[in-house]
């Protein structure tokens, strides 16, 4: 299918037929489809051998557990020597390649954070499956965040902030417009259910280099970052957005450098359905057009899910190399999958596309490269090389050795708590506490009970002789009770009806300073 030195990445091969990947060619992305069980994930390690061997720093989720191995030197182990005998496949090279783990829980590799602020109301919109009016109000929480020069960069900035918005809505709403209490709700479900996730320990500080991800090691081979994502997927939410704010600080913080020999980066999107799901069409825009533009910054990217379809036509239209594993046409869908994925790829006037998707064996795959033109070659069918690594998980022991030999051991372990919106907000909540409990004491005592305010005259005004409650007095009628009274005249009931309309004003500010008004406040 193409040239055959060792400046391009064997994947497949069937008798005299062999399925290079050109390196020029790589950023130009790609797509590994196919049922559970059919060998994406082999495909998967053996891709990344490749561009590892040609120096090329690789990322990559493990969903499974089993993506590890890279890391250890492989053998020819029965099943694995009946397979090479069988198809007529070259014997791997054995080897070990090098590799850094990460987990965004910091339990199974070195912590993967994003502060609040850099992750974007978009995104964390998407993550906490927000509707457009919810997702609006958020984007106004961001926004009051920055021109009140707060930093949100954790979870509980983020919490402090939506409480203080919520709670003095009625000073935003000429400026930013209407916020209501029923979005702040949302908004505050959606964190909670993040937290009751393990969501939180992946806001904070230190944040994530992406230039740790683009490492080499002494032999010049690149790195293979594995995330391990068996528990992420829990949250699939997370995992997804996760991988789409990785993509996004890519698209964002490296230089436009146009076509070069190999790519600086490859990033392989496992599970990819989970970021189209249910995906609002401000995001959809977003990913194809951070798909389409990336390529100028040397990053390929290679969505690897169980059926074509579930990649949008837009985006599906930008992946020219293309790795189709078997597909079971057990239900309508899966037939128009079948037709669908058939249609697409480039004919081979020797062989039936469509009847072969359904006929593939585990670790067979119709496979179409672009050649040296930027042209698909036709669709060949072929088995998938064995990788030279470790195929399955690592032991503990191995585990540990990894994490403490990585390049990035003892960055990312200890988690910075920085002043921030939270504690501006805490802080500002304090101060004001003191001066609203002094507002009784302080007016107190200013007007008799039976004197009226001194007019402009300098005169006063007697108020019947029978006692008459003041402001305070009303206030604590409205709290506890009070007496009851039998009748009052017309004057008095005047007096009374505007004592209390003070006092239920005065009594609402005390209420607010005794309470603290919970993060509440105006802005200085």
């Amino acid at each position: 299918m193409a040239a055959t030195d060792d400046t391009t990445i064997l994947i497949a091969q069937h008798g005299g037929t062999q399925c290079r990947l050109l390196p020029d060619k790589a950023n130009r992305h790609g797509l590994i489809t196919g049922a559970t069980g059919t060998g994406k994930t082999i495909t998967l390690q053996t891709m990344a051998e490749g561009f590892s061997r040609l120096g090329v720093p690789v990322f990559m989720a493990d969903i499974k557990g089993d993506l590890t191995g890279i890391s250890q030197t492989g053998s020819r182990q029965p099943k694995l020597s009946k397979i090479i005998t069988e198809r007529g496949l070259p014997e791997p090279a054995y080897q070990a390649f090098p590799a850094t783990l990460w987990d965004v829980f910091g339990e199974r590799g070195h912590p993967v954070r994003a502060t609040v602020s850099d992750l974007g109301p978009l995104l964390l919109a998407r993550m906490l499956n927000l509707n457009e009016t919810q997702a609006g109000v958020l984007q106004l929480v961001f926004k009051i965040a920055d021109d009140a020069g707060l930093l949100l960069l954790d979870m509980k900035d983020l919490r402090a902030m939506c409480q203080d918005v919520g709670d003095n809505a009625s000073q935003y709403t000429t400026e930013y417009g209407n916020i209501s209490a029923a979005s702040i709700g949302a908004i505050q479900r959606g964190l909670m259910q993040i937290e009751s996730q393990g969501g939180e320990k992946f806001f904070g500080e230190p944040m994530l280099n992406i230039a740790d991800f683009m490492q080499t090691d002494a032999k010049g081979q690149g790195v293979i970052n594995i995330l391990a994502a068996d528990k992420l997927m829990n949250a699939p939410r997370l995992y997804a957005t996760f991988l789409l704010w990785m993509l996004s600080e890519l698209f964002e913080t490296l230089p436009e450098v146009g076509d070069l020999d190999q790519p600086k980066l490859v990033f392989f999107f496992d599970e990819a359905h989970l970021l189209f799901n249910d995906a609002p069409k401000v995001l959809l825009e977003r990913i194809e057009l951070v798909v389409r533009l990336v390529r100028s910054k040397g990053v390929g990217v290679y969505f690897v899910t169980q059926n074509p379809l579930d990649i949008p036509d837009s985006v599906l239209a930008q992946l020219g190399n293309r790795v189709q594993h078997a597909l079971r046409a057990f239900t309508p869908r899966d037939q128009k999958a079948v037709k669908s994925t058939a249609d697409t790829m480039r004919p081979n006037p020797g062989l039936d596309i469509g009847s072969a998707i359904t006929e593939l064996a585990v670790g067979e795959a119709l496979v179409s490269f672009l050649d040296e033109m930027g042209r698909p070659c036709p669709t060949e069918r072929v088995f998938v090389v064995p990788p030279s690594s470790q195929i399955g998980p690592i032991t503990p022991e191995q585990h540990q050795a990894l994490l403490s030999e990585s390049l990035v051991a003892g960055v990312y372990e200890k988690e910075v708590d920085r002043d921030s919106a939270f504690e501006a907000i805490k802080g500002r909540t304090q101060a004001r506490q003191p001066a609203a409990g002094t507002v009784a004491p302080s007016t107190s005592g200013a007007h008799p009970a039976n004197t009226a305010p001194a007019s402009a005259a300098g005169t006063t005004t007697t108020l019947p002789t029978t006692p008459e409650k003041g402001i305070f007095d009303s206030i604590g009628d409205m709290l506890g009770g009070g007496t009851r009274r039998t009748r009052a005249s017309v004057g008095e009931q005047m007096v009374k009806s505007a004592a209390s309309s003070i006092g239920r004003e005065v009594g609402r500010q005390i209420i607010r300073g005794v309470l603290g008004g919970i993060f509440g406040g105006s802005r200085k």
